[in-house]
């Protein structure tokens, strides 16, 4: 789902506001008393599987040989694109689209069998990982089983009397949810991949789609199966009332406002003010943080082409801020491919693979255990910092107890930047998350950092 629209940003963060705000009882709380996320979730890492492009087969088996490089890498939760058949009716390309099901209940032959893939789950879960999958709702393609055995469960198009098509999408047809019946095989279809494939949660496509009393209704009955993370695709600034039955939400403002802060040369209060609105939404539920999807991937370019040399300023704020990050298929690996989505592709690691993966590794590292990156917790404060450059640097301090990480960000393009850190919250002996060399910031917090550099500090 795309966040079409940027609102006027009204206000500028300044560090007064951000301070007293993350101290204000969240008026939000009971929205989600009812769920609570595992506690895996708060500190880990999703990484988003493509498993048609991922290697030049495109099968389970082939991706399990890269379960280790994963591992070693520190990615602890894989969302794998959806497994299920593709409808063959008004498909898309040669191969069609993920998101038009034919059948919830089986496996697309392209990436192998049901057995295939429950031994893929068994070894993610030997290694570590959690699994969840990506769940399509709203619609189904034009050929899945129901439109035979239930047409009932599909919405009509009165203008032709055939089922109706989603909206700019015409491979795709949608589901009628005011249907009981329809509702009680949607749930029974996702409680048999945790029952049978013992999955960790859900990524909930066009999750708003669908209406809200549906996910409040399914999620107890999925989860007393098994406790699972649920990760909706909605923007949480445009449709809040779905955090009642979500964990964790889209960053889609922030995405897009920040493509157009790079190549619309914004003031930094258009992102800081946003910041301020999200901040706002509390720690009941939490964020998801991206600068690429299959989505973007495809259709909008690859992240170096939406950010350019902001790429890793953007990385680095994913991991940091209050929530989760995620990553895609090839990111750690510089891909710089606009990848096929209905035709079979191969992603290809870019000029700068054996940098980035240590670079995403040292920031995986960081956010899986450092409890001062905890998403949601709200033992965790975030000050965003004053600077003698406020125009250009965005600071911020997250704080747990007497555990602190310490963020600074040039979000511009001027070299050599001389700036310090004006206030008291930082001070004391820090030492640099990626190099390892302490600094003392007792006393002097000058900073020069070059064109949308960055540093992070553990005290």
């Amino acid at each position: 789902m795309r966040w079409l629209t940027v609102v006027s940003l009204l206000f500028i963060l300044s560090a007064c506001e951000m301070r007293e705000k993350s101290k204000e009882p969240k008026n939000n709380k009971t929205m989600t008393d009812r769920f609570s996320p595992p506690d895996w979730v708060r500190g880990t890492t999703i990484y988003e599987v493509n498993i048609r492009q991922y290697t030049p087969e495109g099968t389970f088996n082939a991706f399990a040989q890269h379960l280790p490089r994963l591992k070693e890498l520190g990615v602890e939760t894989l969302w794998f694109m959806p497994v299920t058949p593709i409808a063959q009716k008004n498909k898309k390309g040669s191969l069609g689209s993920y998101y038009a099901c034919s059948d919830y209940t089986s496996i697309n032959p392209e990436f192998g069998t049901m057995d295939d893939f429950k031994s893929l789950v068994s070894l993610a879960h030997q290694l570590g990982f959690k699994v969840i999958l990506d769940w399509v709702a709203n619609h189904t393609g034009w050929d899945h089983h129901w439109t035979v055995e239930h047409p009932d469960y599909y919405l009509k198009d009165t203008a032709t009397n055939d089922f109706l098509k989603a909206s700019g999408m015409d491979d795709i047809i949608e589901l009628d949810f005011n249907n009981p019946a329809l509702r009680k095989e949607m749930t029974a279809a996702m409680q048999f991949w945790v029952k049978e494939c013992d999955i960790d949660g859900y990524r909930c496509d066009l999750a708003s789609w669908v209406e809200l009393d549906y996910w409040l209704e399914a999620r107890p009955q999925v989860d007393a199966v098994k406790p699972l993370f649920w990760l909706g695709e909605y923007d949480e600034l445009e449709k809040p009332e779905y955090g009642k039955a979500f964990d964790a939400s889209y960053s889609w403002g922030w995405m897009h406002l920040t493509e157009d802060f790079f190549k619309k040369q914004l003031p930094l209060d258009t992102l800081t003010g946003l910041l301020h609105r999200y901040d706002a939404l509390g720690d009941t539920t939490m964020r998801a943080w991206f600068t690429t999807n299959h989505d973007e991937n495809s259709w909008n370019g690859t992240e170096f082409e939406k950010y350019g040399s902001m790429f890793k300023a953007l990385a680095v704020f994913s991991f940091t801020w209050n929530g989760i990050p995620l990553l895609y298929s090839g990111q750690e690996l510089g891909n710089t491919k606009r990848i096929d989505f209905f035709d079979k592709d191969t992603i290809v690691a870019g000029p700068w693979a054996a940098e980035l993966t240590g670079f995403y590794q040292s920031l995986i590292k960081l956010k899986s255990t450092h409890p001062a990156l905890k998403a949601g917790d709200p033992s965790v404060t975030t000050y965003r910092l004053t600077t003698t450059d406020d125009r250009h640097v965005l600071a911020f301090l997250r704080e747990k107890g007497n555990r602190e990480v310490l963020v600074v960000l040039n979000l511009s393009d001027q070299k050599d930047l001389h700036f310090e850190i004006t206030g008291t919250e930082v001070t004391g002996l820090y030492k640099n998350a990626f190099s390892g060399a302490a600094n003392d910031f007792t006393n002097e917090k000058n900073f020069e950092l070059q064109d949308w550099e960055f540093a992070v500090y553990e005290k």
